[in-house]
């Protein structure tokens, strides 16, 4: 029997994230939003309250929370708002190859800095060339005596200009492809140069930089896993970190939902709230309808990975439908709102700005249809471990 019934601890959590999204993140959204300010301060209290690092284990201090516990507070947060929201959970994207494969040396060292502080790390796969197609880098990391030099540039990198760790990807390999790909854990002393923050179109209070390696000498402790198996490492972090990123889509399509609701309630046109005319009663029912799934589905993503259950076409299924639904949710409350839904006075503008990066990263709606594809045409055991 299947059971998505809160625990009282989940029901807290659930409680916490969304106080913390309603006091803190709200009354300063749309105001970083417009200057592309950077959210330092909500940092500090998120960090100081627990809903940063949430899946840090234990036994280095953090709270070592499940992946339904982290869908639910980043859904509440991202309801507050997604860009904000991005900022405080970069650190889980980043972190996940250091829980993986990381020594229990380097991982002791990287998670103690993480919890007793609100430091920040940054997840840096990406490239200027090679974005969907990640066995394309360029980025070499190269084996000189006791350390690896790398060189290459990463780009699209959430908190790079503040990050003190990077998760970073690299050929050791350049002939082999993706089998040539090899995770490394770069501290920002290592001679990283932050090239460029990016001005984005929407989830403006986040950062996003251009990170570059000019023989940037790494530590032969701080390679991450096998080399030559990052690639690996890189999947099985995106099948851990997806079902969050669905859950920040569910928590902007709830936002918007809740604006256009209550928007259609109060706008009178023909001598009624609009919310009696049948045409925007049925658009609220296909964003209720929407929501709903979405949460379902990134829910059960989650669960299977605390079962210890493989879950890459359900946490594909669940990124790519929330991730549309977002946009599509969002833009139908605009269209609720007629004309004032495109002013930046009101709410909804920002949320349909913020929804549409959720179709871009950690793969984009097409790459999910392609896994999606791939594991219906060739399906592999859903009772096979989580982890190799």
């Amino acid at each position: 029997m299947v059971d998505f019934t809160l625990t009282d601890e989940q029901i807290a959590l659930r409680e916490l994230a969304h106080d913390f999204a309603e006091k803190e993140i709200r009354p300063v959204a749309w105001e970083l939003d417009k200057d592309g300010g950077w959210p330092q301060d909500i940092i500090n209290k998120a960090h100081e309250v627990g809903l940063m690092n949430t899946h840090a284990p234990e036994r280095f201090g953090g709270p070592g929370l499940g992946y339904l516990d982290g869908c639910l507070i980043e859904e509440e947060l991202a309801w507050g708002c997604s860009g904000i929201t991005t900022s405080l959970g970069a650190n889980g994207l980043a972190s996940a190859p250091i829980a993986l494969g990381g020594s229990d040396e380097v991982q002791d060292e990287f998670f103690g800095e993480l919890v007793a502080e609100p430091k920040l790390a940054s997840f840096c796969l990406t490239e200027p060339g090679a974005g969907s197609d990640v066995s394309s880098m360029r980025t070499r990391a190269e084996k000189k005596g006791d350390k690896y030099v790398l060189n290459g540039q990463k780009c699209f990198i959430t908190n790079g200009t503040y990050a003190d760790w990077y998760t970073v990807y690299a050929k050791t390999d350049p002939d082999a492809g993706h089998r040539g790909m090899s995770c490394f854990l770069v501290r920002r002393d290592d001679t990283v140069v932050i090239d460029k923050k990016e001005d984005k179109m929407g989830q403006r209070a986040s950062n996003t930089a251009t990170v570059t390696f000019n023989d940037t000498e790494v530590d032969a402790k701080y390679l991450i896993g096998e080399e030559n198996k990052g690639f690996k490492l890189a999947m099985m972090t995106l099948d851990r970190t997806r079902p969050g990123v669905a859950a920040m889509a569910t928590g902007i399509a709830q936002a918007a939902f809740e604006y256009a609701t209550e928007y259609s309630k109060e706008r009178v046109q023909f001598g009624v709230p609009i919310a009696m005319h049948q045409a925007i009663q049925f658009m609220i029912a296909d964003m209720a309808t929407k929501v709903h799934l979405s949460r379902l589905a990134t829910w059960n993503s989650a669960v299977l990975l605390d079962q210890g259950k493989r879950n890459t076409i359900e946490s594909s299924h669940a990124k790519r439908f929330a991730s549309d639904s977002a946009m599509e949710v969002a833009t139908d409350a605009v269209q609720v709102y007629g004309g004032y839904g495109f002013i930046k006075e009101y709410p909804v503008e920002k949320l349909m700005r913020d929804a549409k990066i959720m179709q871009l990263y950690e793969g984009t709606s097409q790459i999910q249809r392609l896994v999606i594809a791939r594991e219906t045409l060739l399906p592999r055991r859903a009772e096979a471990p989580a982890a190799a």
